[in-house]
């Protein structure tokens, strides 16, 4: 059977297989059995003419027709979710997706704006993933969402990035600590202190650890965290000082439980970047949002906009 002969309905099931790695995780996503999976994916193989899964105990693999496969299986979910985006905005109708990525980091000021976004397009159906950095560029690479918010893009990826408002990095105390009120504190006051550090890889991460090399400060590593959250309490908690976003720890400024710490080179002046692939046909409501990062109403999110 010619693969021209496949089924879109195959393709679907092939692409689930292959994201979740397993026809039972696969099969419970689409409300089918795994032996019904397994009999659509069998015949996928047939007409393209190559195996497409290896079997090795009890884990699956993906042949590298399989991830040829799986890349094309995307592709035309994408293709055909713009073509109804693109029939719908010719009716004059606001309907879609939008599928974001953003990091950790960014949800304190992200789900905010996704919220107003989608009360003003409420026939646009959103969804938002939340992850690390690592994280981020592994769904880039698989083309999995339409935008992506990051801290600092990726260098050695093909993408568009674009910067849509400032991201100073600040030294985080608890209130009461002895650097608290000093001013224009030197590098070297940072000997030794002890820090909690984001997890490697980071961007933030990255930041400091050019602060720290190009003022030759050795701090003491208290402990690496993945979490936002889970590192302003371990400052409350008096394990250290740390290195954070402003946009993350606003709130607990406000309520005089943190405080930033006037370090000589901080704040480390960054920005917040949306990208996507480069060549990636960008659907009606990305581009919708992604003209509205860019517009004034970013600063009810306490954002200073770059442009």
């Amino acid at each position: 059977m010619p693969i021209r002969h496949a089924t879109l309905h195959q393709f679907r099931i092939f692409d689930a297989v292959a994201r979740n790695m397993s026809f039972a995780r696969a099969a419970e996503e689409l409300h089918l059995t795994p032996p019904a999976l397994s009999i659509q994916v069998k015949q996928l193989a047939e007409a393209s003419g190559v195996t497409l899964i290896e079997q090795i105990g009890k884990k699956i693999h993906l042949t590298p027709a399989g991830r040829i496969m799986a890349e094309a299986c995307r592709d035309m979910d994408a293709r055909l979710e713009r073509l109804a985006q693109d029939l719908s905005a010719l009716q004059g109708l606001e309907k879609g997706t939008i599928k974001l990525a953003i990091l950790t980091t960014a949800e304190y000021f992200a789900v905010r704006m996704l919220g107003e976004f989608c009360a003003q397009h409420p026939g646009i159906e959103a969804s938002m993933f939340v992850g690390n950095r690592e994280t981020l560029l592994e769904r880039m690479t698989q083309n999995l969402d339409d935008l992506y918010i990051f801290g600092q893009p990726p260098a050695n990826l093909n993408i568009v990035a674009e910067s849509f408002a400032y991201n100073p990095l600040v030294v985080v105390a608890r209130s009461d600590h002895p650097l608290a009120g000093e001013k224009n504190i030197p590098p070297s006051r940072l000997n030794g202190v002890a820090f909690i550090l984001r997890e490697p890889g980071s961007g933030i991460r990255l930041a400091m650890e050019n602060y720290l090399t190009k003022n030759k400060v050795h701090i003491k590593t208290r402990m690496e965290v993945g979490s936002n959250e889970a590192i302003k309490q371990a400052v409350k908690g008096e394990l250290g000082l740390a290195v954070l976003s402003l946009a993350s720890v606003a709130a607990e400024i406000e309520r005089g439980e943190l405080t930033t710490l006037d370090v000589q080179g901080f704040p480390l002046m960054r920005s917040w970047h949306v990208a996507y692939p480069a060549g990636k046909a960008l659907s009606h409501a990305a581009k919708e949002f992604r003209t509205m990062l860019f517009d004034s109403a970013i600063a009810n999110c306490g954002l200073t906009p770059t442009k």
